[in-house]
């Protein structure tokens, strides 16, 4: 059902906020038996923040080069996969194609990160009290609405592969709830993945988290996209080396 040998989700040092080069990250994949990991940089469009937590378009360039380097030097003891998750902006849909045009991205994942608020941008799955606050004054069902019905808009109008962490909006903030407005906005993305043969990221992120103790998405949206014959991929969302293969959580 789930693939816990290869971990679809690993960040470096190059988006700003992980450590570790991406050796370092191949070589604890392989200390941990791992057949396959995915390189999943951050690509933001558009985003007034007060700090970069994303590559630059010019970043993908050193991105690749370092990538082939080291898809050849273990080509015959793991597969290494060089991805991007599109954190999505509405308003930088075509800036957004055109990158993702100018690379051969082997994964495509999709996830929405920042929020604009007052001509700026918070981060929604920060744990930040900047961020919190913010978007809090807005109201958290609002938030979450709008989280549901923009991911919505992701899946439809950008070609990925994979949906990130789902249902990981506002994951710090203790008045989260989903409502069963939600629920069926949930329930379209869903609809949505299975007619463009779309897999959704079992994300495991979630278990350490003490206000979570399970992964993104809950369990109820895991079983919804199984019964749409919506494929699984484990991610471990590594922004440490020491992370990589957490996915064997998802098994238990």
């Amino acid at each position: 059902m789930i693939d816990l040998k290869s971990d679809g989700h690993i960040h470096t040092s190059r988006c700003h906020h992980a450590v570790g080069s991406m050796e370092d990250y191949v070589q604890v994949a392989l200390a941990r038996g791992l057949e396959k990991i995915v390189f999943l940089e951050h690509l933001e469009v558009g985003i007034r923040y007060f700090e970069c937590t994303w590559l630059e378009p010019a970043d993908f360039d050193d991105y690749f080069q370092e990538g082939r380097f080291l898809q050849k030097k273990y080509h015959n003891r793991i597969e290494i996969g060089l991805g991007v998750e599109v954190g999505f902006n509405p308003d930088g849909v075509d800036q957004i194609l055109a990158l993702l045009a100018q690379y051969p991205f082997e994964r495509i994942g999709l996830s929405y990160h920042f929020m604009e608020v007052d001509g700026g941008h918070h981060n929604l799955v920060s744990r930040k009290a900047t961020n919190i606050e913010a978007l809090g004054r807005i109201g958290v069902d609002e938030v979450v609405r709008r989280y549901f019905a923009t991911m919505l808009e992701a899946v439809t109008v950008i070609p990925g592969d994979v949906v990130c962490h789902l249902d990981a909006v506002m994951r710090y903030h203790p008045e989260l709830r989903f409502t069963e407005e939600n629920n069926r906005q949930i329930r379209a993305i869903l609809q949505t993945m299975a007619e463009k043969e779309m897999a959704l990221e079992v994300n495991a992120s979630g278990v350490r988290m003490e206000i979570r103790r399970e992964p993104f998405p809950a369990r109820w949206i895991v079983e919804q996209a199984l019964s749409m014959n919506i494929p699984l991929i484990a991610g471990s969302d590594a922004h440490r080396p020491e992370d990589v293969g957490r996915i064997e959580m998802l098994g238990e």
